[in-house]
């Protein structure tokens, strides 16, 4: 049994198996594999420390009672890219190797494959679940103990003997004053069985494998769930089902061919996502619910669902988007500009209208032969206010001069025929979002898909890689 996780250029399987002692001998015994370049195992992965997780795994399913079959341990086999022959295959295993230990704190073995053909050079990495415990958890039996065939435990020797009073077949009894149970792991971490944890593994290990990957042509990128696109299928060695995969992996294939055409077309994402939601999505749940699962039901209502995506694409092209002719960038510098100017026009005219007039008003009110010195104080006053507003005129042209503009006229002049241009833009665009239907699209406010792709690499980088990579330059690891 194995889940798949599926990378658009990588992938990676985890493995649950029943026999970890076993699996562990298959990765890394030269007589069990052909192509086998290089194992590491961490200081306690003893083959005496996969017999004890093993014993202990099956002890504790016996006494949980649970039905069908013990799982000892946890295996993930990472698909490399084929660059990865030109390093040293010690250092390539040992790497990988490390990186788990070093976030999770539990034992694991790795060791590097090809298959048979050469064509898939790949990790097996073993893991256990669990973590030895510092001292052992030892119980020793204050009285006599009762199991039944089962491997429970029962309160007396009644319930565990035949019609003849004699010990039924599978029943046992601990004698007081021995160990009747022992505990040298830990108890197993659910987070190697958490969705978190399938995600940690494809998302951490993409970003890993990307470091030593030197073309960006050819650097891994993770599938993630809502996307405009559909991940493909991974078909496996003899599976009986390969060409019905095979042929599902076409169309999807055809649909991302298309969905790459619409972006590049202008199509919004949220078109795109809508589109697929309507035609695929819907409708797949539809079609299972009348007719169950039925493959080529599936094929059908994706090629209808590329077919709908496509004449919507014609319809964009037969209506192209308006162009804006100018730079919007300057013109939002225009805009600044005149803002401020605007701004600036408020305060002279709050001087001219209202602060000069009630100057002069003031001036004269003041009536008689012996108010001389309150006149000279009120004339000051206006002559004052002259001069601020004569330094505030002038701010509009030094305003536009630091602009870049030789003066107030030059300016105004570009800026109304980049405005009359704007203008006819937003106009032209809602007729065209009509047209197409794009009306009900807003712009996306957030950062672009690839800033934010690059910060949240930068920073699982900088959080996930052991401590002893960090100081290292990024190739010089695994070139030795």
């Amino acid at each position: 049994m194995y889940l798949e996780f599926l990378i658009l250029a990588c992938t990676i399987y985890i493995l649950a198996p029943s026999n970890v002692r076993g699996r562990v001998d298959y990765i890394s015994n030269p007589k069990r594999q052909e192509h086998l370049y290089a194992v590491y195992q961490t200081d306690g992965s003893t083959p005496e420390f996969w017999k004890n997780l093993a014993r202990e795994n099956r002890q504790d399913f016996t006494a949980s009672g649970t039905k069908g079959r013990c799982i000892e341990g946890r295996e993930l086999i990472i698909a490399l890219p084929e660059n990865f022959v030109d390093y040293p295959p010690e250092a390539v295993v040992r790497l990988f190797g490390e990186y788990f230990h070093s976030r999770y704190g539990v034992e694991c073995c790795a060791a590097l494959h090809h298959n048979k053909a050469k064509t898939n050079y790949h990790i097996h990495l073993v893991f256990s679940e669990r973590e030895m415990l510092k001292e052992p958890q030892i119980k020793t039996a204050t009285r006599n103990m009762f199991y039944n065939e089962k491997g429970k435990h029962v309160r007396t020797k009644k319930e565990i003997l035949d019609a003849d009073g004699n010990i039924r077949e599978g029943c046992r009894i601990i004698p007081k004053g021995e160990i009747y149970e022992s505990h040298i792991f830990a108890a197993k971490k659910e987070h190697f069985k958490s969705k978190v944890f399938t995600r940690e593994a494809k998302e951490n290990y993409t970003n890993l494998i990307n470091e030593y990957v030197k073309e960006k042509s050819k650097k891994l990128s993770v599938f993630q769930p809502g996307s405009v696109y559909l991940a493909t299928k991974k078909m496996g060695k003899n599976n009986p089902k390969a060409a019905e995969i095979k042929a599902d992996n076409a169309v999807r294939q055809e649909w991302n061919r298309t969905v790459d055409v619409a972006l590049v077309e202008g199509v919004p994402e949220k078109k795109i996502l809508e589109v697929k939601r309507t035609e695929i999505t819907d409708k797949i749940s539809q079609s299972i619910k009348e007719n169950g699962r039925q493959p080529g039901f599936f094929r059908m209502i994706l090629t209808g669902a590329v077919k709908f995506l496509m004449e919507y694409i014609q319809k964009l092209r037969i209506s192209s988007k308006p162009k804006l002719e100018i730079d919007i960038q300057e013109f939002k510098q225009m805009e600044n500009l005149k803002y401020r100017l605007d701004n600036q026009l408020k305060v002279i005219r709050q001087a001219e209208s209202v602060e000069l007039p009630r100057l002069e008003k003031d001036l004269k009110d003041i009536i008689g032969f012996f108010k001389g010195k309150e006149k000279k104080e009120a004339q000051k006053k206006i002559d004052q206010c002259k001069e601020r507003i004569k330094k505030q005129k002038d701010e509009l042209h030094i305003l536009v001069k630091k602009s870049g503009y030789p003066n107030v006229q030059k300016f105004m002049d570009g800026y109304r025929t980049a405005y009359k241009i704007v203008e006819q833009y937003k106009k032209e665009l809602e007729v065209w979002k009509q047209k197409t239907g794009q009306n009900d699209i807003q712009p996306d406010k957030k950062k672009s898909v690839l800033e934010r792709l690059k910060e949240n690499e930068k920073r699982v980088k900088e959080r996930e890689r052991p401590k002893s990579l960090n100081k290292q330059k990024k190739h010089d690891w695994l070139d030795r």
